[in-house]
């Protein structure tokens, strides 16, 4: 007679094709309803195309339109404001896109002040030093980083016909955006020199026969005391560390802003338009 044990069998494996037994089927819960006649608002999915920068606000967008140098690639723009620039757009013959509000603030950085326009166009080719005129009137930044501030020293520049700005490839903004729309169109009447090693920039400006001239709030000699003559270059430098060893030693002369209050140094913007300002007065007397 044979004892009989017990056995726990193992439940068979299930087939990938079997169902597994459960309970009532887990539903997701759907998305809230989007309210009737409410639009999806999503960011534009175009590809932007390689190498081209955006500008906007009305001036910025009007300035490039109307330069020649100034390749460009595409406009969108309201109603209102390609009306108000259809001269200047069809006289450039620019592919334009008229559209809302919200999607050109969609294309744009996040709290930029449009206007209603951005501009799509290739960044404008800087110039050698070699290129720099004989007689020229230039501003040196030596590693100013701002955009608003380089926007608002070019804005001076191209008001006082200054020829070009010489700044460096690197700790320096790029040329277009909040610089474009704080130039408020001077970034087209300006040429731009970008250089890998001021120093030797400046050997380079002096072998040119250029008289380097240094803004520091410490100088000894006002501004207004120094004998200058074309072609000219004033260097600035940024705010709190202001020049640099090897681009002071590489000046003529350093100079200060007879500045008369209690405080004795400016925002580089605004002593940039001054020092431009005592320059152009001194230029056209001879002094």
């Amino acid at each position: 007679m044979t004892r009989k044990r017990d056995r726990r069998e193992a439940p068979p494996a299930r087939r990938p094709d079997e169902r597994r037994p459960s309970g009532p089927a887990k539903t997701q819960p759907r998305p809230p309803a989007r309210p009737e006649g409410e639009a999806r608002r999503e960011r534009p999915r175009e590809k932007r195309e390689g190498d081209v920068v955006r500008i906007y606000g009305f001036h910025s967008v009007e300035a490039a339109l109307r330069a020649p140098r100034r390749a460009l690639v595409r406009l969108y723009a309201t109603a209102a404001a390609a009306e108000r620039l259809k001269g200047a757009i069809d006289a450039r013959g620019v592919e334009t896109r008229v559209v809302s509000l919200e999607e050109i603030a969609a294309r744009s950085p996040r709290d930029a002040v449009h206007q209603g326009v951005l501009l799509e166009a290739r960044p404008l080719a800087p110039i050698d030093l070699s290129e720099l005129p004989q007689d020229g009137l230039v501003l040196v930044l030596d590693q100013i980083t701002d955009p608003h501030n380089v926007g608002a020293i070019l804005r001076t520049a191209a008001a006082f016909g200054v020829d070009a700005l010489v700044t460096t490839e690197r700790h320096s903004p790029e040329f277009s955006g909040a610089l474009a729309k704080s130039a408020s169109g001077g970034l087209e009447h300006v040429r731009i020199s970008s250089v890998t090693n001021l120093a030797r920039a400046l050997v380079e400006m002096g072998d040119l026969g250029y008289l380097r001239v240094g803004l520091d709030s410490e100088a000894p000699v006002p501004l207004d005391e120094v004998p200058l003559a074309r072609p000219l270059a004033l260097v600035l430098g940024a705010e709190g560390k202001g020049l640099r060893r090897l681009t002071r030693e590489r000046c003529d002369v350093l100079a200060g802003l007879d500045l008369p209050g209690a405080i004795k140094s400016l925002n580089v913007s605004n002593a940039a338009a001054i020092a431009l300002a005592l320059a152009h007065r001194r230029l056209s007397r001879g002094a």
